[in-house]
């Protein structure tokens, strides 16, 4: 004989039995509402339940008074604070559209001549000054018209504070964020993080400025066999004729990229011209220290970088009675009469020579690019 009701437990439920709709099976109906979580807002406490401010539950017992509050929680005059608000927004919101301006300027504005970079210069210095001033001029009205114009003195304390004293400082840090109205305004709280996002943005921009690695670029430079040496300035192609006063020296570019500062950042040459005798020649391909590649120069004029190979900077000045070239930033001084070996300075190598010859028309040509890197030793590690 079966029963239905064997193997069941007092008060177990038949599976077959049906359960009224909407209903939980202690009879408590499923559609009543739960109590929603408390929400909290960026930058404020956390919700009272949860909130053990300094380690300690600060919250009053049951039936404690309140204590009084130390802050108002409103400034006096709402009406003026309204307007208030509105003014920070606008600022903020300019701030953060300045930003994003200055993210674009730094893509869309590049560099590469004079012009350009007064304007990269001109579009980034804008939009930054105008970033920065709105979010100041928003902070600023934000305190003198938000905030309650309230003074509070709290005394230093020994070691730890006592119970009392930790419970006063949770109720002035919540009466502190009411007074801040940055939970009872969002408007300002949305538009002040609208307004430091590009500040946020802008050094993961600027990253790009790290790399990529140069490689061999720095290895080599623009001069290719039978560019001519334009005298930089003029832009005019040069003759041997047109140098032929002993003692002279000027600063030559190569002839198409006279305008172009980044090539001219390793290619400007200077070329010096020397009385018959006066020069140390040696011969190619390996001169010795202190030798002029001879079959590398004509009329006795030599060509060598005008990148100083200490730091990079223009060794631009010639002495003509001793033959040294001098670089003005540390005083390094090298002998082009002798292959611009270092005689003094920090430098620790010569200026290497460029090779030189002239074209069918007799202007003066490159014969190749250097035949070593050009700049400072550390560019020869690239």
């Amino acid at each position: 004989m079966s029963d239905s009701s064997a193997g069941q437990w007092p008060g177990d439920q038949d599976p077959t039995s049906e359960q009224p709709t909407g209903q939980l099976p202690d009879g408590e109906d499923s559609a009543q509402p739960t109590e929603a979580a408390p929400h909290r807002v960026i930058g404020t406490p956390p919700p009272a339940q949860a909130r053990l401010l300094l380690g300690t539950d600060v919250q009053a017992g049951d039936g404690a008074a309140a204590p009084s509050r130390e802050l108002p929680a409103d400034p006096p005059d709402l009406p003026s604070a309204k307007r208030a608000e509105r003014v920070v927004a606008v600022c903020f919101i300019v701030a953060m559209l300045a930003g994003f301006g200055f993210i674009a300027a730094y893509l869309i504005f590049q560099v590469g001549s004079v012009t350009k970079t007064e304007h990269s210069n001109l579009a980034l210095g804008s939009t930054m000054a105008i970033a920065f001033l709105g979010l100041a001029v928003g902070a600023t009205i934000w305190v003198r018209r938000l905030m309650p114009p309230v003074e509070l003195t709290e005394q230093r304390k020994p070691l730890r504070s006592s119970d009392e004293d930790r419970a006063a400082f949770a109720q002035t840090f919540e009466e502190g964020a009411d007074a801040s109205q940055f939970v009872k305004r969002p408007l300002l709280r949305r538009t002040l993080i609208a307004a430091t996002v590009p500040v946020a943005l802008a050094p993961v921009i600027l990253l790009r400025d790290l790399g990529p690695l140069p490689g061999t670029k720095l290895d080599h430079t623009v001069w290719r066999k039978g560019m001519r040496l334009l005298n930089y300035g003029a832009n005019t192609p040069i003759t041997p004729a047109d140098f032929s006063s002993p003692g002279a020296m000027i600063t030559v570019v190569p002839d198409g990229f006279q305008d172009d500062f980044n090539a001219l950042a390793k290619a400007a040459v200077i070329i010096i011209k020397f009385a018959p005798g006066q020069i140390v020649y040696g011969t190619k391909p390996y001169p010795q220290a202190g030798q002029v590649v001879q079959n590398w120069t004509v009329d006795n004029i030599v060509a060598y970088s005008k990148i100083c190979t200490h730091v990079g900077c223009p060794a631009a000045l010639y002495e003509h009675n001793t033959h040294h070239i001098l670089c003005p930033c540390h005083q390094s001084t090298f002998d082009a009469a002798r292959g611009a070996q270092v005689i003094f300075g920090p430098a620790t190598r010569p200026l290497p020579q460029l090779p030189m010859t002239t074209d069918a028309q007799g202007y003066l040509v490159a014969s190749s690019d250097f035949t070593e890197p050009v700049g400072p030793s550390f560019w020869e590690r690239s």
